[in-house]
Parts: structure tokens; sequence; C-alpha cells
């Protein structure tokens, strides 16, 4: 098997859609010996953020000296990015010895029980930090918590960044319905920490982890006093509930001041408000994907980049609200340049267009047929804002800052097949 044939193996998994229920990956797991049960897991959970938290807590983690695990999704270009350790992304000979192994573990499935592709990849992840003797892994659910297949683990700890409206369609029309899949990580008397600010979803919360008995630690004041190399005050919000984290689990982790603002101070995580130099221009790309990212989006512009008149590229999944998000970005633009995502899932660019041009009438809208045409039409601009969804900032990295990489932001995809509405 060579690597190439190992991602189109993963590929092919997408066949089979994506389903919110756990049986499937417990049995997978037992099959594959419960590498789980040799590991110490952080979970997190939330509509925005738990990415940027993820990132803070490895490398807060790693600068105290462990060796640390991090499961993310999606990727912004290669599949390896979801599965590292010690921020190196899992090699691709890993990728093709994990995809061998459960080609074979696959065999004991029928074809309508047949694990989806994030069920395959969560156990290939828990295989391979196992298998790397990670001390800690911090581990960020996909979609929801309490069904998400992630959440067949038991954590030190579990923490909720933030409920907000997204994945309505499969996770529920309201913040309450929300609320109660990303509380579905709390187990019982392992603490949780949130930073959601809705007091419907506090309260949500707060009802789980007292039926679990599980101590509830709510953080709301950003952490001051750090050189972030994140922008944005929500990313302050995110650090400080990663640092309440860290400081709590300190009787079973030891980690000293300086390693948390060591670890702090060098997080990485790109496509969150990443600023790029293009000689004498200024491209800042965020992968805000629904109303909530754009809100924190425009803040963070008005706050770091008060005195530039941006122009806007965006592109937007038509799963998203992106008659809220044009309503929320378009006012802070000058000029505006729609055009689709490079997916099946992209919404149509002249919708977006319109939309923008009605939420600012005084900005100049127009079309692209692609993104790298829009980069063309904006190359002399000076400040860039380009946003709408991960996928459309995977592409722009790639066009930005060319990789070896080869190009797998398909394996993003989904389609959910069906909802489960209790534990397999």
């Amino acid at each position: 098997m060579t690597y190439p044939d190992a991602i189109k193996f993963l590929y092919d998994l997408q066949l089979f859609g994506a389903r919110l229920g756990l049986e499937n990956t417990f049995q997978l797991a037992e099959l594959c010996g419960n590498p789980q049960n040799r590991l110490r897991f952080i979970h997190v959970a939330g509509t925005n953020g738990k990415g940027s938290t993820c990132a803070m807590l490895e490398s807060i983690y790693r600068a105290a000296g462990l060796r640390v695990g991090l499961f993310t999704s999606p990727h912004l270009i290669s599949f390896r990015e979801r599965i590292q350790v010690n921020q190196q992304i899992i090699s691709e000979q890993q990728v093709i010895e994990q995809v061998q192994a459960m080609r074979k573990v696959l065999e004991n499935f029928s074809k309508e029980q047949h694990p989806t592709f994030f069920e395959v990849v969560t156990v290939i992840a828990l295989r391979y930090f196992a298998a790397e003797k990670c001390d800690l892994v911090i581990w960020e659910t996909g979609l929801g918590g309490r069904l998400d297949a992630t959440n067949i683990v038991c954590p030190l700890a579990s923490v909720i960044t933030n409920v907000q409206l997204d994945h309505e369609k499969w996770l529920g029309e309201t913040i309450e319905r929300i609320a109660v899949e990303k509380a579905g990580i709390i187990k019982m008397r392992v603490p949780v920490f949130t930073s959601a600010e809705n007091p419907i979803a506090r309260g949500v919360i707060a009802a789980t982890a007292t039926r679990e008995q599980a101590p509830l630690f709510a953080i709301s004041k950003p952490l001051d006093g750090i050189a972030l190399p994140l922008l944005g005050d929500h990313q302050r919000l995110n650090a400080a509930l990663a640092k309440a984290v860290v400081r709590y689990l300190a009787d079973q982790i030891p980690v000293n001041d300086e390693a948390v603002r060591l670890g702090l101070e060098t997080v990485s995580w790109p496509g969150r408000l990443q600023v790029i130099k293009r000689g004498r221009q200024t491209i800042l790309l965020d992968g805000a994907h629904n109303p909530a990212g754009a809100e924190m989006l425009r803040a963070a512009i008005k706050e770091h980049f008060a005195r530039h008149s941006p122009t806007l590229v965006l592109g937007i999944m038509r799963d998203k609200d992106y008659v809220a998000m044009c309503n929320i970005l378009a006012p802070v633009a000058t000029k505006i340049v729609t055009c689709p995502v490079a997916s099946d899932r992209t919404a149509n660019a002249e919708r977006l267009a319109k939309q923008c041009a009605l939420a600012n009438p005084d900005a100049g809208v127009t079309v692209a047929p692609s993104l790298e045409a829009a980069l063309e039409q904006t190359a002399s601009d000076a400040f860039v804002v380009i946003s709408g969804s991960l996928h459309f900032i995977g592409h722009a990295l790639q066009l930005l800052c060319p990789t070896d990489y080869p190009d797998e932001r398909t394996l993003n995809e989904y389609t959910l097949t069906h909802r489960c509405t209790a534990h397999g």
C-alpha cells in the first residue's frame, strides 16, 4: 500500500457518510485492544474556539516536557494535520501502517453497520497515540459531543469553550438543544471547565455537571499579562480557560508558571486570525464559519486593524447561515469579493454578493470565479481579509504559503446518514 492508496481508502469511507453514535467506535476500539485505556485525555468541545484551546493546552504541556498527542479536525490541507505528537504530524508511513491494520479490523463489520470515516480516524488516532506512548492527549470533539466518536474516552478534564448556533440540522435548532450535545462529554466526577457565556447554555452545562457530580468551573475573565500570539479578546478567554485546566490538574500533571507562560507565548494555530505579509500587502486569514465566528472576526478587525480599510474575500458553505455572516462582515469592508469554495457544499457566490451589497451598499462588491481569481483581483490592495470557511482558508494557505503536502481537503467533506438519539 502506498500513501495515496491509504488516503483513497479513507476517502472511500465517505460512502458510509457520517453518523452520530458510539456503538461502532466502542467496537472498533475493542477490536484494537482499547488503546484509549492506556492514555490520559483532556476532552474539548464547543462551537468556536475549541481548536485554539486545544492548541494552547498542547503547547503548555509540551513546554512542560510532556509527550503530547493532539487530535483535531478538520484539517486545513493535509489529513496528517489531524494527528500530531509534540507538534509533529503523523508520517505518511504511519498512516499507511494504521490504515492497513484498520482495513483488517473493518472486515468484522457488515456494510450496513460499517464504520464511518471519522469513526475510523478516531480509532487510528487512539492506536497511534498509544503506540507513541503519549503522556497526555488533547482530544477535540468532531461534531457535538454526546454522540461524537471521540466520546468513548474518560478524560482527566472536560472542557466546553462555548455554545452557539451551528450544525443545527444535526445538533438541534436551539442553544439549549446544542448545549445538551456539548455537555454530553461531561463524565461522572470528572471536572468540567467552560467559558460559555450564554445563560441558557451555562444552565444546561451546570445541570449536567450536577447530575454527574462533576466539579464545574466557569471562566469569564480573559487572561492578561501574556504576550499571546493569537489575536483577539476571545483568544485571551481561551487562554484563561486553558490555564485554569492546567492549574487544576497540577497535582496529577505538574506544570510550573514558566511552562504556562512559554506555552501560551509560543502557541501556533494556523488559519485563525493568521497574518501573512506579501510585500506591502497584509492578509488576514480567519476560518470564521458561523455567525459567532464572524462576530469575533469583526471585533478583532476593529481592535487590531482599526486604521485599515479592508478588502473582504468571502467564501462560505451553503449549509451555514451565510446571510447572517454577510450581514456581520460586509459592513467592515470597503471592497468585497465573493467566490465559491472549492467544494460541492459551497454557497452560491452571486447570492453572497447580493447579500453583502444589501448589508453594505457603499462597498464595491464583485464576484470572482475562484479564490485564485479573487487573489489576483485584490493583489494591489493593502489589507485583505479572507474568511468564511476553514476549507476556504486551507485553499488560501495552499496558494499563499505553498507546502509539499498534497491537497487532501476533500477528506473534510461529509454527509450525515442518520441521526442517533442514544448511546450505542
